[in-house]
């Protein structure tokens, strides 16, 4: 009888490397491309020559990358090492000048933490009837980042062979080393956006993927169930350099579905000796072969000769766990338990760092024009989530890159507070905001000049609503005898009468009074 897999269990573990947004590389003086300034640098310009290994230069530690990655590590839940060293990891590669990196290989700075995912639902909102999953994290540890082969000269142009830029070489970089906890893709990518919303709340990287500044490799496995009941584990495969969550996902998914199948071809299974490199080929949706993987010796670690060890006393850890702000997960529960929000939206806002303290300076705004914090919050979300994502996703930008300011944002507030705007014309004012011709001017003096305001007319209101009461006496009694959704309807006959001058909110308060209904 023929033995045959009867089910497939995915393991996943995840490595991510986080390029530290300081001014300086990680050993040099040199300027680092991950920080802000330096994004567009040209070729071979970042460096100098402790970056290119030449003889007499010696490294020197960088504080600032140290301690942006102590936060890190708590962040994620890590102790922090009492002392740690740094490490030489040996091998040849064109883009690597001295032969060897700087790492740290048996005494990393961060280890034993974890981070509990939030549930989701089948959409990917957050689900807080569900239960989530806490991933382990193994350690977290400095080196320096390599420099970059080139296979097209800049521009795009065509070339024989290969160059090298160095800017990025000595770059600080963290590397994250989750446990093999992950058994589905989807967590991953959640893992993956949870961590990356995480350091830049923290301020250590901008996290533009398409720029290197964050690269996920994936070590994935699977666990075949044999129909005798006996169980298989394929050799780890670990995809290098993926730099976008749908990379991320689809190189999973594709190793879920063809290591059995390359098991049931060559009998390979888990072992010393059998991890191989793939790459993602985006174009094909698969993997690639690209080498046999070393293991640890081969790289022959010993301890740095020219770099002193790192002792971490209890007052410098405690002085740097007290810049750590407020992260997403605690600022959503706020959100939601402070300002009435939804799961959903809460979540929308928290997605983006950039958004999110926009969203909160608007807040502010409106406080400081007196509007009560929970309704702020709450009044700030639907203009931001309704008037601001609907233009947002149009130009494909975020919220906070529209062009209105949060001061705009906090008279737009005052006025839908003082029922001096409607729904639709608030949502036009929004617009004209955004462009540059109104950029930076009050609010009220647009909305002036366009017509928009409510003009409060009493008088007017009452005579609206006595024929609209006179046309719908059923409806009256109805609202009068406690069926208050009822009013509905005569909110909206009032507004047709009031022809835009009037607010929504204002009518039905005055309806409900008026009927003895409020």
């Amino acid at each position: 009888m023929t033995v045959q897999i009867t089910s497939i269990r995915l393991m996943v573990g995840l490595e991510v490397h986080v390029e530290l947004a300081t001014r300086s590389k990680m050993f040099s003086a040199a300027p680092s491309p991950a920080h802000p300034d330096f994004h567009d640098a040209p070729p071979n310009t970042l460096i100098d020559p402790t970056v290119l290994a030449l003889p007499g230069a010696l490294p020197t530690m960088n504080l600032a990358a140290v301690e942006m990655a102590m936060m890190v590590g708590m962040a994620l839940g890590c102790e922090i090492a009492a002392q740690t060293k740094w490490d030489r990891k040996s091998y040849f590669y064109p883009d690597l000048p001295k032969s060897y990196q700087i790492s740290q290989y048996d005494l990393p700075l961060c280890f034993d933490g974890a981070v509990d995912l939030p549930a989701v639902d089948e959409k990917g909102h957050p689900d807080p009837e569900g239960t989530g999953r806490r991933i382990g994290i193994i350690r977290a540890h400095l080196e320096e980042d390599a420099g970059k082969l080139l296979h097209e000269a800049p521009g795009g142009r065509a070339i024989e062979g290969s160059i090298v830029d160095q800017n990025r070489a000595g770059t600080p970089l963290l590397e994250i080393v989750t446990q093999p906890d992950f058994d589905a893709s989807d967590d991953v990518v959640l893992f993956a956006r949870t961590l990356r919303n995480i350091c830049r709340f923290l301020g250590v990287t901008e996290g533009v993927m398409q720029k290197g500044h964050m690269r996920f490799e994936p070590n994935i496995n699977t666990v075949l169930t044999m129909s005798d009941g006996t169980t298989v584990k394929t050799p780890i495969v670990e995809i290098k350099n993926l730099n976008s969550f749908k990379a991320l996902k689809g190189a999973i998914e594709f190793e879920l579905a063809d290591q059995p199948r390359r098991w049931a071809a060559d009998g390979r299974r888990m072992g010393a000796g059998t991890k191989v490199t793939r790459g993602w080929d985006d174009a094909a949706n698969r993997t690639v072969v690209q080498r046999e993987k070393e293991d640890a010796h081969d790289y022959r670690y010993f301890p740095d000769p020219d770099l002193a060890p790192v002792v971490v006393g209890e007052a410098w850890r405690e002085e740097v766990r007290g810049r750590i702000p407020e992260l997403p997960v605690a600022r959503l529960r706020r959100f939601v338990g402070d300002y009435g929000l939804g799961i959903k939206e809460a979540a929308a806002l928290v997605d983006e760092r950039d958004t999110c303290l926009f969203y909160e300076a608007c807040v502010e705004g409106m406080v400081a024009e007196k509007i009560e914090r929970g309704r702020a919050g709450k009044l700030a979300a639907n203009l931001l989530l309704q008037s601001g994502a609907k233009r947002a996703n149009e130009r494909g930008v975020l919220i906070n890159d529209l062009g209105i300011t949060t001061a705009n944002v906090a008279a737009l507030g005052r006025l839908r507070e003082d029922g001096r705007i409607g729904t639709a014309p608030a949502d036009e004012l929004f617009g004209l905001l955004c462009e540059e011709a109104h950029r930076g001017r009050a609010a009220a003096e647009v909305a002036a000049e366009r017509g928009m305001l409510i003009v409060r007319d009493d008088a007017a209101l009452d005579r609206w609503m006595e024929q609209v009461f006179a046309a719908n006496a059923k409806v009256v009694e109805d609202v009068r005898g406690g069926k208050v959704a009822a009013a509905g309807r005569l909110v909206g006959e009032v507004m047709k009468l009031a022809a835009g001058t009037a607010d929504a909110k204002v009518v039905r308060e005055a309806i409900l009074k008026k009927l003895g209904a409020g």
